[in-house]
């Protein structure tokens, strides 16, 4: 099979048990970890769900990273692990948001792991 970013976030691993969460009359299918199964499905309006359950509000400042987190897995295809991510948002929004320090005050569960989780994107390579 050609892996696509269509088709890979459809993959059945054997063994790892999914959850969903209900939106709008929908139910929305995730991985054992929360991460959503298909990327298309994501929404702001999602977002922001799984941001309460983690007792989160999602400000300006999230949905700048959050945002930037997708365009990033548009064009690499690929969630970034904590130290590409730093520097890349880095590149693009300033060093005064390209810091740890910064990503971890927004998303204190790890910025890679909650902000993508957020996105819509998969688990980043590397977290656990």
């Amino acid at each position: 099979m050609v892996m696509t970013m269509t088709n890979i976030f459809s993959l059945k691993q054997p063994g790892r048990h999914k959850g969903t969460i209900k939106l709008a009359g929908r139910n929305i299918e995730t991985d054992e970890d929360g991460y959503l199964a298909n990327f298309a499905d994501w929404s702001e309006e999602l977002a922001d769900t799984m941001a309460r359950k983690d007792n989160c509000k999602l400000t300006p400042a999230h949905w700048e990273v959050i945002h930037f987190l997708r365009e990033y897995f548009q064009e690499y295809e690929i969630a970034p692990a904590v130290r590409v991510l730093t520097k890349a948002i880095g590149k693009k929004l300033g060093a005064d948001k390209g810091n740890s320090k910064y990503l971890y005050e927004l998303f204190p569960y790890g910025p890679a792991k909650q902000a993508c989780r957020y996105a819509g994107l998969p688990k980043p390579t590397g977290c656990v």
